[in-house]
């Protein structure tokens, strides 16, 4: 079974501002500032995706090999998952 990204919608809040995402944890006040590739990722995170799904998009639209990318993406989940802005289900 593969495991779907979902962003903890009740636990951040989020604004865009210019081509930034900021991201708020409102349980700790941490802010976190989304550009770049980071912003194209988190877009790729609606609730819809698996890691592999969000790696193919951003293949797709890069025209990188894979192997190019899974590590920094990988890295970000990670990262992200840590902060808990976003959950597995």
């Amino acid at each position: 079974m593969t495991s779907i990204l979902f962003k903890r919608t009740q636990s951040i809040s989020e604004t865009t501002i210019d081509d930034e995402v900021v991201v708020m944890d409102l349980a700790n006040g941490d802010f976190f500032s989304l550009t770049g590739t980071a912003l194209e990722m988190w877009n790729l995170i609606d609730g819809t995706r698996d890691n592999a799904a969000i790696i193919a998009e951003l293949v797709a639209k890069f025209a990188v090999a894979p192997d190019e990318i899974v590590g920094d993406v990988t890295e970000f989940i990670d990262q992200a998952l840590a902060a808990g802005l976003l959950e597995y289900r």
